[in-house]
């Protein structure tokens, strides 16, 4: 077992510790087939701040997710704050003492919440009260800087004040450990070095706490009391920043690093070295001419110009969000301008011009290529869309490979490569067309050090033997010292284009990175002004403000107000945790434009389309009369069908082909041929017959004129009886006279309105639900559930009554339009309708939430629910076939979905003026509902990951 222990720190705060934090013993964890930690051993003591440092992918945030109880124990052990982290019981308990920053800008954050109200949801999940809470965030939004910008969406922050913000709602309840999963990838070196002061204030005000840093920036990690280097899932040393520089007979602990490797992935590893720049005429690769991208608002790329010279490496610095990657897509034509020109090779950009295009490899910020493909049909599939010869495509391929050490791959699937082979084969498809034009974003972000060299030996090759040009954009100095001329960039702006040396010697600084803070610091003021019209971008959040208390003084807590703080507890249940999923989820909706115009307009839309267009009713039916007879009982017979609201005379027949060809080009449905000797018939009383030829197309409307056809025709006949011995009697002993409840006018709209009331509260509020969860594990927030007291219950249920208020609200909106647009009459009892609604919304909700609690993106989610609710819904619910002529399975189907409860609970209130006397076993079963799918929905929903 790795002991990590330690006397002192690097912040002077001398501390002696004995209680251990952390113990990882034999701890194996597998994705798949990927081994992601391999038997890993630690021991760490309370007190301390210690670092994770290696490159992506090495195993870093894994260990810190099983830490933390974010992700579930596999094999070995775990212990936290001693106790298993398999014991659901102990980890449940200890919740309340961890705080988990999880990797990612802002990934612990609700973007369209503000500052202070993504505080409270944090403070209401750990149980504090109003006064508390309030407290507690004026000291914490004072220390960071961020009281100007309480009111201000997360989203609308800089990447450097998310995470300040991140690390607020983190440390609100007072946390014993304190787990940092990369908090400062992508931040601008001046929000970093906010950052880590911010750190050092809190330990100096809560000494006892443990600080656990996952890092992939060497430079920052020597900061640490301790440091645990990984790779490939195992430990490779641990130690202080200056035993680990002994230990390795190295300068830095990049160098360090790289000799903790094991030799074979450090073998033919060597100094980079970057020669001269060879000038190759005087026409500029490309030029930036007061560049500007607006999108509404929000001025993206302000006023940007520079210039490239062919061949040269040209370095791009600046935080997320800065528009380093907006200005990359002007330049490639995969973004339009609002401002200012943009030429490369002395012609203007342009997105559809194919020729200039082939002549610029792009390389994005995220891996881009295709993942179920293999490197091979990566390569191959890129040299045809660049229309490469085909004698070309296989000598190129076996060029790349071999330079990018590609060889032992070219049969692996893209998404299974490591990370620096990955980035490697980026590389080779974005220059397999030998473009003379190289823009590649972020492409070393979380690359191991040796791949970073490597990576960069082929930069230097394609700038210098091939006269490649390189506008590459970097978080790494180190990487940005390597370019030939650098540009920083901040808030949409550059403030200073020239070498690094020059940029470093100007600002009298001794390193880049200080001289990049400096003008950073002149860039925002002394009052940390914003960025244009606030923008995205600003990451000094008031830091440099003369007024503004220090840190550790605004941390520094009264005691009589800390004594009225309450310890953040676990408990069973809490309405106060419940409240604040309920709250936030509210206030997410009320936000979102569209899912709020797809609930509410939706059902305005739907309900006129629905209830309109679904109508059994047949009138104006098209029908022309082929008349042998000519008699005066054949006109009056015809009078009777043109004076029915049925039906609807056209142009006679005037013969059997022509009674076909109308029928057939849909000019009539019906076909009516009186033969001859129809009158004579009559005047006997006989029964004449007569030719009925109807459109059966569509079999139910063609059913229904047939009885039309039939019933006029009877009572041709009795009147024509009546009319000759006084009486319409036929002479049968019995005759049955058909008379209709409840809707005496026969007309569909009665059944069908109340029907498709139904049928939209069975499928809005369940699609609005269903991408409630879902929508969490998408973007990364649904850590929060896994990482505080919140239990399932209290998330479930946290975020379905929202939608159930939305539910109800689309409910009244329907019920209105049925009595005053449509005027279907409301004859039974109101209330009982009501409680049916109440009942049906919470139940249609709950299988929103069933669908979204195991399924894992939100398209998934979406279809699952709309096959789930619609089809049976329409089909076995009763609204086109009465539920008591099913048989076998559709019968089941028709018990176990509300839909059909409800549509009974609808159609008897407004049709058959039924109450709660005639319904209440409707009302019974939409009542069970609710705590079946609760259950299901909790034992499918994760509380880790898994």
């Amino acid at each position: 077992m790795v002991d990590v222990t330690e006397n002192s720190n690097n912040t002077g705060t001398s501390r002696k510790t004995s209680e251990v934090a952390v113990r990882l013993e034999d701890v194996t964890l597998r994705y798949g087939k990927v081994a992601a930690l391999d038997g890993i051993s630690l021991e760490i003591p309370a007190g301390q701040t210690v670092g994770f440092i290696g490159p992506d992918g090495v195993g870093k945030s894994s260990a810190l997710a099983l830490i933390s109880g974010a992700r579930k124990v596999q094999d070995g052990t775990v212990e936290t704050l001693g106790g298993s982290m398999k014991d659901a019981k102990h980890r449940n308990a200890i919740l309340p003492r961890i705080a988990y920053m999880p990797q990612g800008l802002g990934k612990n954050l609700y973007m369209d919440l503000t500052v202070r109200e993504n505080l409270e949801f944090f403070g209401r999940l750990f149980g504090q009260g109003k006064r508390e809470r309030d407290e507690r965030i004026a000291r914490l939004v004072a220390a960071t800087g961020l009281d100007p910008f309480t009111e201000r969406p997360a989203g609308k922050l800089s990447g450097g004040m998310k995470q300040k913000l991140g690390l607020c709602c983190a440390l609100i309840h007072d946390p014993d450990i304190l787990i940092l999963d990369e908090p400062t990838t992508g931040v601008d070196p001046l929000s970093r070095q906010q950052f880590w002061q911010l750190i050092d204030a809190i330990r100096q005000t809560q000494s006892e706490m443990t600080v656990l840093v996952a890092t992939a920036y060497m430079d920052e990690a020597a900061r640490f009391d301790r440091l645990i280097a990984m790779n490939d899932g195992k430990v490779l040393a641990t130690g202080t920043a200056d035993e680990i520089l002994k230990r390795t007979g190295t300068d830095t602990l990049e160098a360090a690093f790289i000799a903790l490797l094991p030799e074979e992935e450090r073998q033919g590893h060597h100094e980079l070295n970057i020669p001269e720049r060879t000038i190759h005429g005087d026409t500029p690769a490309i030029v930036a001419e007061h560049l500007t991208k607006k999108f509404g608002d929000f001025t993206a790329v302000d006023d940007v110009s520079f210039r490239i010279e062919k061949g040269e490496i040209f370095g791009f610095l600046g935080s997320n969000g800065c528009g380093k990657t907006t200005t990359m897509k002007m330049l490639t034509g995969l973004l339009n301008a609002s401002e200012g020109t943009a030429e490369l090779f002395g012609k203007p950009v342009d997105g559809q011009d194919i020729a200039l295009r082939n002549r610029v490899g792009y390389m994005s910020q995220a891996f881009s290529l295709y993942s179920e493909l293999t490197v091979m049909q990566n390569l191959e599939l890129h040299a045809h869309l660049f229309h490469l010869p085909k004698d070309r495509i296989k000598p190129r391929i076996e060029e790349l490979s071999k330079r990018f050490g590609l060889g032992p791959y070219l049969h692996d699937l893209s998404e299974r490569l490591p990370l620096g082979v990955r980035q490697r084969l980026s590389l080779a498809v974005a220059i397999i067309h030998s473009p003379e034009i190289l823009i590649l974003d972020e492409p070393t972000s979380g690359v191991d050090p040796v791949a970073r060299d490597g990576f960069w030996e082929s930069l230097v090759e394609l700038s210098r033997d091939q006269g490649v040009t390189i506008f590459i954009s970097t978080h790494f100095m180190n990487e940005a010292e390597r370019c030939d001329r650098i540009s920083l960039m901040h808030a949409g702006k550059v403030l200073i284009s020239d070498t690094p040396s020059a940029i470093t010697k100007g600002r009298g600084c001794d390193t880049l990175e200080d001289a990049f803070i400096s003008h950073l610091e002149e860039a925002e003021g002394p009052d940390g002004a914003e960025g244009p019209d606030g923008a995205e971008g600003s990451d000094g959040a008031n830091a440099g403000a003369p007024d503004a208390p220090a840190p550790a003084d605004a941390l520094a807590t009264d005691d009589d107000a800390k004594a009225n703080w309450k310890p953040a507890r676990a408990s069973l249940f809490s309405f106060r945790r419940l409240w604040a999923y309920s709250l936030r989820e509210t206030m997410e909706l009320v936000r979102d434009p569209i899912r709020l115009m797809f609930a509410l307009i939706g059902t305005a839309i739907l309900m006129p389309v629905f209830g309109w267009g679904i109508t059994f009713d047949v009138e104006n039916l098209t029908y022309a009369v082929l008349d042998r007879d000519q008699s005066a009982e054949s006109r009056t017979y015809i009078e009777n069908l043109s004076g029915s609201r049925y039906f609807e005379a056209q142009e006679p027949l005037l013969s059997n082909d022509e009674l076909e060809a109308r029928l057939l080009s849909g000019d009539i449905a019906l076909a009516i041929e009186i033969p001859p000797g129809f009158g004579r018939d009559v005047a006997r009383g006989d029964s004449p017959e007569i030719g009925a030829f109807i459109d059966g197309s569509m079999p139910f409307r063609a059913e229904t004129i047939h009885g039309y056809v039939e019933g006029i025709h009877n009572q041709y006949l009795a009147e024509h009886r009546k009319r000759d011995v006084g009486s319409a009697d036929s002479g049968q002993p019995m005759r049955i006279e058909t008379r209709y409840r409840y809707n005496q006018d026969f007309k569909s709209i009665y059944a069908m309105v109340p029907s498709v009331i139904a049928l939209l509260l069975m499928f809005i509020p369940a699609v609005l639900m269903a991408v409630g969860v879902v929508r969490e594990k998408e973007l990364g927030s649904i850590t929060n559930l896994y990482v505080t007291p919140v239990s399932k219950l209290e998330f479930l249920w946290g975020k379905q009554l929202p939608y159930i208020g939305l539910g109800l609200i689309n409910f009244v909106l329907m019920t209105a339009m049925a009595l005053f647009w449509f005027e279907v009459p409301l004859r039974g009892n109101g209330l009982t309708l009501l409680v049916g609604a109440i009942l049906f919304v919470t139940a249609t909700t709950g299988l929103g939430l069933l669908i979204s609690s195991f399924t894992s993106t939100q398209i998934a989610a979406l279809f699952g629910t709309a096959i789930a609710t619609m089809v049976p819904s329409v089909m076995f619910s009763g609204m086109m076939q009465p539920v008591s002529s099913l048989e076998g399975a559709p019968v089941v189907l028709s018990t176990i979905i509300p839909t059909s409860h409800f549509m009974s609970i609808s159609v008897g209130t407004f049709t058959k003026a039924l109450g709660f006397a005639e319904l209440y076993p409707e009302l019974i079963s939409l009542l069970i509902f609710f705590p079946a799918l609760t259950v299901l929905s909790m034992l499918l929903l994760k509380k880790q990951e898994v």
